[in-house]
């Protein structure tokens, strides 16, 4: 099953210019669809946190350089921070960025409920987009 969401944010991203968008949360459709639209301060691969979500898809774009992130299978995932928290969904894990991936600026990143990924391992601060894509 195609799940709708995620169809509408690849459509709103192929109609929308990111970088006019103010900072902060975008309602596209209601809590099934959302952007975050954030500057961050970037960290080191040992200062990322790998993290897992259960309710959403995280698409995240780099806009204003190139971003790493670390990946890793949840499954592979041994050493949880805590519990998931259900209001943020979110489980951080505090085993060590082994393997990274990097999306350059523009670039589109899925991240499924079954892959752990430790955003902003760079330099300096990024200014970024972040959907939330309910998992259905």
């Amino acid at each position: 099953m195609q799940n709708p969401y995620y169809a509408k944010a690849i459509e709103f991203i192929r109609t929308t210019d990111l970088n006019t968008l103010e900072n902060g949360k975008h309602f596209i459709d209601g809590e099934n669809l959302f952007v975050n639209i954030v500057d961050s301060t970037m960290k080191t691969p040992q200062q990322a946190r790998l993290e897992v979500h259960d309710k959403y898809i995280d698409i995240q774009i780099p806009l204003s350089k190139g971003e790493v992130f670390g990946v890793k299978p949840r499954s592979e995932c041994k050493d949880p921070v805590g519990e998931m928290d259900p209001v943020k969904d979110i489980l951080f894990y505090s085993d060590p960025v082994e393997q990274t991936i990097e999306a350059g600026i523009g670039e589109v990143i899925t991240f499924a409920p079954e892959m752990a990924h430790a955003p902003l391992i760079g330099e300096g601060t990024i200014h970024k987009a972040i959907f939330k894509v309910r998992v259905v």
